[in-house]
């Protein structure tokens, strides 16, 4: 066992230049999106609320069809939208004390009124103020109201959209270089202790590390457990959220469970990031590697081989 083997300690310059190269990266990839997304949801979304504003006299019914709206067309989406801001399904269920989906919503009438009382209380007047004023909507406020709420939903489906492809694909490239260096990937597994860790060469995805969720767990050659995060952050302001108050609080979380001699956590990151922040984690004891430079991680991983 080589105990020496430490990750490394970024200095304040060091994370300045590769937190440029990433945000340099994530400039390029945002460029190059295809359009078509957000207009395969928009019209998607649009032609269903055109039906809901048909089946409901312009909303001013939304009450009457609320049973309907919620099972036969399952509209869920575009009708949470209809409120500012959206209310998110969470929520919902706490509001309404009720389930969700389909098969619980057909048995349950009462249930689907009471998701859109809760919606119709949080109504958006701008987008909708004849509802606010007893007459029908002019032909240009109906169609604004129907492309202004099409437009909010596209622009969230699509921000989720890219989270998720981002993080996958980023999983995939710290997979894809922990097996060019001769690791091999187990099965997925609750680590809540010390014989549940992969063994030398190993890693497994997604597993439950202790208490929290690690995106992946990598057995390090000395016998050491490396929980990895991956995180992408699309601006400065989300990466407190992705880096801050998820990751290094994590890290915390599996020192206290596993203890500094046998467990390292890290993160992998790529996108936009402040110095600071970036800091602030590394402090709390958060080992940071790159997705533009996989090599450093693999690098200290074959550090640690006897």
């Amino acid at each position: 066992m080589n105990p020496q083997a430490q990750p490394p300690l970024w200095s304040e310059e060091e994370l300045s230049a590769d937190s440029a190269k990433a945000i340099s990266r994530f400039r390029e990839t945002r460029v190059q999106e295809p359009l078509e997304l957000y207009l395969d949801h928009f019209d998607a979304h649009r032609r269903n609320i055109e039906d809901i504003f048909e089946k409901t006299c312009c909303l001013t019914r939304l009450r009457d069809q609320a049973h309907e709206l919620l099972t036969r067309h399952g509209y869920l989406t575009e009708i949470r939208y209809l409120t500012s801001p959206s209310v998110s399904e969470d929520d919902l269920k706490v509001l309404t004390d009720a389930k969700l989906s389909h098969s619980y919503l057909e048995k349950n009438p009462g249930a689907a009124q009471s998701i859109i009382d809760v919606v119709l209380l949080g109504l958006d007047r701008e987008r909708f103020p004849w509802l606010g004023e007893n007459r029908m909507p002019t032909a240009e406020e109906n169609t604004a109201a129907i492309v202004s709420t099409a437009a909010l939903i596209a622009n969230q489906k699509v921000q989720t959209a890219r989270r998720s492809a981002a993080k996958n694909l980023q999983e995939d490239e710290v997979a894809k270089a922990l097996l060019a260096s001769g690791y091999v990937e187990v099965e997925r597994r609750s680590v809540d202790n010390f014989s549940r860790i992969p063994g030398p060469g190993e890693f497994c995805k997604e597993s439950l590390f202790g208490g929290r969720k690690a995106d992946l767990v990598i057995g390090l050659w000395d016998g050491r457990a490396m929980p990895t995060e991956c995180k992408v952050s699309n601006s400065s302001t989300n990466s407190v959220k992705r880096l801050n108050n998820d990751a290094a609080v994590k890290a915390k979380v599996w020192l206290r469970e596993f203890g500094t001699a046998s467990c390292i956590p890290a993160a992998v990151l790529s996108g936009v990031f402040k110095v600071h922040n970036l800091l602030s984690a590394q402090k709390n004891d958060l080992t940071i590697f790159w997705s533009h430079e996989l090599e450093t991680m693999i690098s200290f991983i074959e550090s640690t081989k006897n």
